[in-house]
């Protein structure tokens, strides 16, 4: 029997106040099998009840978490070279990165050490451990996966115009989804979610689903359908490859 694999995707609210969107996957026969659960999307607020959640599934042979965070962040100030070669990159689809340091992301550092205390390697290498977390980001991510030419503007703005857009986002990740795992979309409670109206809580949530797809997308193939820019000493971001540049066999 292949080793059962868990996935783990983590919207992650950078501050103590907001929730964390969270949705795990369960593979109890490998990734190249079905789902032997229903997907789980849910909000969890604070550190205790995330890494009450990850204990919950740390049983799993596998267990990858992606977290839309920085993990690794040494610089005290400014910016990773990560950061600004994401910039460089995706500026012009306005999927830049903001500035990561250590006195910005205290929090999302402070889920990384708690993470290495528990035995996690944070880095993209799949090889590199029964236990993995590696940083993700979703706007470029949306650029690769949904191909579209500019990022999806539900994040701000007026509450009509942020819910019209993600009607956009949720019907071009549903689409994917369909494309990348179909199965994901068997289950009432996803497809509800995916078609509920615009809320800040809602919108978490949905965002920890593209993550735990990067997160099937990097280990189901491992990383031919994924890239990783930066590196795992000054900080990295693990994105998904455009469909149009796989030619991986299913």
């Amino acid at each position: 029997m292949n080793p059962s694999t868990v996935l783990v995707g983590v919207d992650l609210a950078w501050g103590d106040r907001n929730p964390d969107g969270v949705t795990i996957l369960r593979f109890e026969d490998g990734l190249d099998h079905r789902m032997t659960a229903p997907p789980v999307t849910f909000n969890s607020r604070g550190d205790d009840a995330l890494f009450t959640t990850l204990a919950s599934v740390e049983s799993a042979t596998r267990l990858f978490v992606a977290i839309d965070a920085p993990l690794i962040c040494p610089n005290a100030e400014g910016s990773r070279p990560v950061d600004k070669e994401c910039t460089r990159r995706f500026g012009r689809y306005h999927a830049g990165c903001h500035p990561a340091n250590q006195r910005l992301c205290r929090r999302p550092l402070r889920i990384a050490a708690g993470l290495v205390g528990r035995g996690y390697a944070l880095t993209t290498e799949t090889s590199s451990g029964a236990r993995i977390a590696s940083e993700v980001y979703p706007h470029p991510a949306t650029i690769q996966l949904f191909g579209i030419e500019k990022t999806i503007k539900y994040k701000k703005g007026l509450v009509a115009s942020r819910r019209a857009e993600f009607l956009r986002y949720q019907g071009c990740l549903r689409d994917c989804l369909g494309r990348e795992l179909p199965e994901w979309l068997e289950w009432d409670a996803h497809r509800a979610l995916l078609a509920a109206p615009w809320s800040k809580p809602i919108e978490d949530q949905t965002d920890s689903i593209l993550c735990a797809l990067i997160a099937y997308l990097h280990l189901r193939y491992e990383g031919r359908r994924t890239e990783a820019i930066g590196d795992d000493e000054t900080g990295h971001i693990l994105l998904p490859r455009s469909p149009a540049a796989n030619v991986i066999p299913a």
